[in-house]
């Protein structure tokens, strides 16, 4: 049984992440689950236009269901900087349940400081290696421009944060 909207793949992982790119999309282009909620905010649905461009997800692997932890790299001189994070925005989903995501960090870690005791070289331990979900800011999450692919048949589980916006 699917629990998207506009799809039904037999997976609720999949059919929920290709409602959020098909809004997403709209957005750029032209109580309920947690997930509706954000998609309807990202639409404007709740009252005029959002501002919002973005539903950040959180995913749950199949095995021991624990949350989906990414990590990527951009270049930072002549080394890369690896982060991992625990928030994604979904960029495509293929119809063989592939996904591209980008990761979203909180607007300080691009910025390379901490608004709240002014360390410009701030790389505190819950933005910059988060062990859960719970140790990263959601708060003013940006695109990171680091994207992976991911297989969305091994999760088990979705969790969609507010609407965002991220670019």
């Amino acid at each position: 049984m699917s629990c998207g909207k506009n799809y039904d793949s037999g997976s609720c992982v999949i059919d929920i992440l290709k409602d959020i790119v098909d809004a997403q999309n709209d957005v750029m282009h032209d109580c309920t689950t947690s997930c509706e909620r954000s998609i309807a905010d990202l639409l404007g649905d709740t009252g005029g236009g959002s501002g919002f461009d973005t539903v950040p997800v959180i995913l749950y692997c199949k095995d021991g269901c624990k949350p989906f932890k990414g990590y990527g790299s951009k270049r930072s001189g002549e080394g890369c900087d690896v982060r991992g994070s625990f928030f994604f925005r979904v960029k495509s989903v293929d119809n063989d349940g592939c996904a591209i995501l980008e990761l979203l960090f909180a607007d300080r870690w691009h910025r390379g400081d901490d608004e709240e005791s002014g360390d410009e070289d701030f790389r505190g331990k819950h933005d910059c290696d988060p062990k859960s979900p719970a140790d990263q800011s959601c708060r003013n999450l940006r695109a990171s421009g680091i994207c992976i692919t991911v297989d969305l048949n091994c999760f088990c589980h979705v969790t969609c944060l507010p609407a965002a916006a991220t670019l």
